[in-house]
């Protein structure tokens, strides 16, 4: 085995070697932000608080090795002008409990990339989110027999200076329960990762109490009206809603802002700039009564079922009124106040998901600067971060729009995140977002839903064919998800671009990803991952992947609508305005993914005690059955279509029994339990009360999202959809079996299909489930192996020779 893996690290070394480069490249947008980076420089913390908090890391991910490494903070000057890490032996390591590897970086962030990408590269493992099967790090050779490493050592330079964090609903779908532990742990994970610029938006609700109630006469009440619910926080930050699962108890502001100032105060030790919030224009609606002759202008509805004003229509200040740049000075100064400090970067979205009332471009370009000057007045070193998903998304914003917007702000003052460039790069259509800096960022995962998916090609080139376009503005790479913990051979390689200067070749990568994930080579292991590559992780469709598998986002229509050329077409996966449903995903050949999964089977018994293996077998598992679960359900409208009584309860009853082994399936690994979402959410709340609404917060929240009246559901339900076991069980499968139930009775009484009794019984037990106090598992139960190896006889064995719809 030791001979096998030093075999291995030789390799790995080889090809490293090879993939990074130490030239390091500019572009016009690094030009740009010159002046922000050398204020961050000088700002940054001291050398000697770098290095502790890069050491406490070490400790804690790998306690027994810590004393093998040394870190040391060096120039941007002796790394060639840019920010970099250094890796090589250390001038005692022949001395006897000396440490071994020296380590030197610009940044405490840049002190731990190096020490993953000497663990990763030299020694077989592999870093991931505990949820994701934690890390592997039992390929590590002993102290004192750590590979050496050649020649006089390696370089490695950034060849943009940012490597971008989060999205502005991760907050939510991820976040909105942590604790510090867990915190602590995310934060050592993005700094093994490269990430040094991650948003920083919890506890700002207490800086706003702060600003409203002591500077604009907005009392306690009023802002109970304004925020949303501790799992609804991202959209009430947004003025997307006001509200909705609220009021936010003293407490939650008070607990949050203590935890606000602990992140904080940890980035800072790193090394790393920390993006906060600044004013959009979203005011509370009491705003008016204080200032009437105020521009506030309330919005339109979004997505509640009626208009209800109880949860819609927020109101929103015109950026061209002075009070705008009075609240925005207030709330950035508040933030310098509370924190003691900035990054001097600030993230606004006025735009996302808010339209302006009129398409001229000198409007556009007045609400912009007003926005900038906001900032500004509070920090004179201010630079606004934009997610530009509303040029993705929203047709309003064409180039004169765009340019009205961009161009209102001073070059260099402004950078925008290319927020779904993986897959719908703005940066190509809009000449580098015209002259104007920005992130290459990777959305991949909305809503924190549970689907193998990736576009691995486009990683490994896109960020570089950007950074090496004619007058790139890049300045940065950026992972933007809506949620994480999944699919973590995603993460791996984008997190590893934020050191690549060249692009990768995803085979070669990936034929050593299975040996650090799992810390063995096994044939059949990487056989499958070959398949995996070309099948889930190639999503060329151009897709959004929001998981609508039927399982987890139920057909709430007639199954009129539902034949199989309709259903489960490849051709068109995105709902379509005159479509009456979102049809599932389906990009990839499912016998082949089938194949993949027979082939960890195989290779399992080598690999059964791995728990990144059994995470990936259980996740592999759910995919290959979930797909079947869609073509099953087909069948049963099919049977009710072609009036086959009995066909419809043998089906019927197969995909109920299907939903429950899943749930089984899932229970099987930590990384997909309903319990540590709903306990996590317990935990924080004071007193009984607070525990009910929380809990009624991160139920909803994976089920209903909004509101519903009797008879009509949530236009948002099943967004936040999660394969969780306990979820499956409870909800979805009582779900599913009232409208079999009302297929049958249909038939038996030759009536056509009763769509309102389905949606009042299935509305009814989503709203008695969201209220519901059952307590589910927190701990895994079950054998991976052997229960992935039963259902895959049961369901999928015979599968492999079904063509794909």
């Amino acid at each position: 085995m030791a001979s096998a893996m030093t075999a291995y690290i030789a390799v790995v070394l080889t090809t490293t070697i090879l993939l990074f480069t130490v030239t390091h490249s500019s572009t016009l947008g690094v030009e740009y932000v010159s002046r922000l980076l050398q204020v961050q420089d000088r700002e940054r913390a001291p050398s000697s608080v770098q290095i502790s908090a890069a050491r406490a890391v070490l400790d804690r991910l790998i306690p027994s090795h810590s004393p093998s490494f040394d870190f040391q903070i060096i120039t941007k000057e002796q790394c060639g002008g840019v920010s970099c890490f250094s890796i090589s032996n250390h001038p005692s390591s022949n001395v006897q409990g000396a440490p071994e590897i020296l380590i030197r970086g610009v940044t405490g962030v840049e002190l731990l990339s190096g020490v993953h990408w000497y663990l990763k590269n030299l020694c077989g493992a592999h870093i991931s989110w505990d949820k994701t099967g934690g890390s592997q790090l039992s390929s590590v050779p002993k102290p004192g027999s750590l590979p050496r490493i050649q020649d006089d050592g390696l370089l490695i330079q950034r060849p943009v200076p940012w490597n971008y964090y989060q999205n502005a609903v991760t907050s939510s779908y991820t976040f909105a329960w942590w604790d510090w532990k867990r915190w602590e742990k995310e934060i050592d994970w993005m700094a093994l990762q490269g990430i040094n610029m991650p948003l920083a938006f919890t506890g700002q609700e207490a800086i706003w109490q702060k600003v409203f109630q002591q500077k604009f006469n907005i009392s306690s009440s009023d802002l109970d009206d304004f925020f949303g619910g501790p799992a609804f926080l991202a959209w009430s930050r947004m003025a997307n809603l006001h509200g909705w699962g609220g009021p936010l108890p003293q407490s939650w502001l008070d607990q949050q802002l203590v935890m606000q100032k602990k992140i904080l105060d940890r980035m800072y030790e790193l090394g790393m700039t920390p993006v906060l919030p600044a004013f959009s224009g979203n005011v509370p609606a009491a705003l008016k009564n204080v200032y009437p002759s105020a521009k506030i202008t309330r919005l339109g509805n979004w997505f509640t079922v009626d208009s209800n004003p109880k949860w819609c229509c927020t109101y929103l200040l015109d950026a061209t009124d002075p009070l705008f740049i009075e609240i925005g000075k207030a709330f950035i100064s508040q933030q310098v106040k509370e924190y003691g400090q900035s990054s001097h970067i600030y993230n606004c979205d006025t735009f996302d998901e808010n339209t302006p009332p009129t398409d001229d471009p000198n409007y556009i370009s007045s609400l912009a600067a007003a926005i900038f000057k906001g900032m500004q007045s509070g920090d004179d070193e201010a630079v606004w971060l934009m997610q530009g998903w509303l040029f993705a998304y929203d047709p309003y914003w064409r180039p004169p729009q765009m340019q009205a917007l961009l161009h209102a702000v001073p070059i260099g003052k402004m950078i925008v995140l290319d927020l779904f460039a993986e897959v719908k790069p703005i940066w190509i259509t809009s000449d580098q977002f015209y002259g104007v800096p920005y992130i290459w960022c990777m959305l991949h995962n909305f809503a924190g839903n549970v689907e193998m998916y990736g576009v691995l090609d486009s990683l490994g080139s896109g960020p570089v064919d950007a950074r090496i376009s004619n007058n790139s503005t890049m300045v940065g790479v950026g992972m933007s998800m809506e949620g994480i913990e999944q699919n973590p051979v995603v993460y791996d390689l984008m997190s590893e671009m934020a050191f690549q200067h060249k692009k990768i070749n995803v085979k070669t990568w990936l034929d050593s990803y299975s040996s650090r994930r799992y810390g063995k080579f096994v044939p059949s292991i990487q056989e499958a991952w070959n398949i995996l590559y070309h099948t889930l992780y190639n999503c060329t469709d151009g897709a959004y992947d929001k998981n609508r598998d039927v399982i987890v986002a139920f057909p709430d229509v007639d199954p009129s609508f539902l034949s199989r050329k309709s259903f489960l077409n490849k051709k068109n996966h995105l709902k379509d305005t005159d479509e009456a449903f979102d049809k599932p995903h389906l990009w990839y050949s499912t016998s082949e993914v089938i194949h993949a999964l027979q082939l960890f089977i195989e290779g399992g018994n080598e690999l059964s005690e791995s728990n990144t293996f059994r995470y990936d077998l259980v996740d592999l598992t759910r995919q290959a059955l979930a797909k079947y679960a869609n073509d099953l359900f087909v069948d049963v409208i099919e049977a009710y279509e072609s009036k086959y009584s009995d066909g419809v309860v043998f089906l019927s009853e197969k995909f109920l029994e299907l939903v429950d082994d899943m749930d089984m399936l899932l229970g099987c690994h930590e990384g997909f339990l309903l319990g540590p979402w709903l306990e996590s959410s317990k935990q924080i709340a004071i007193n009984r009360e607070q525990e009910k609404q929380y809990e009624w917060n991160a139920r909803t929240q994976i089920t209903m999202w909004f509101d519903n009246t009797e008879e009509e559901a949530s236009l948002l339900r099943d967004y936040g959809n999660k394969y969780w076991s306990g979820l499956l069980r409870d909800y979805y499968g009582p779900r599913a079996a009232i409208y079999l139930k009302y297929l049958k009775e249909s038939l038996a009484k030759g009536d056509g299909f009763n769509l309102k009794s389905w949606r009042k019984e299935w509305i009814k037990l989503t709203n008695e489930w969201q209220d519901g106090k059952y307590v589910y598992p927190i701990k895994s139960e079950g054998d991976a192996l052997n229960t992935s190896r039963w259902l895959f006889d049961k369901y999928l064995r015979d599968s492999a020779i079904i063509s794909d719809y």
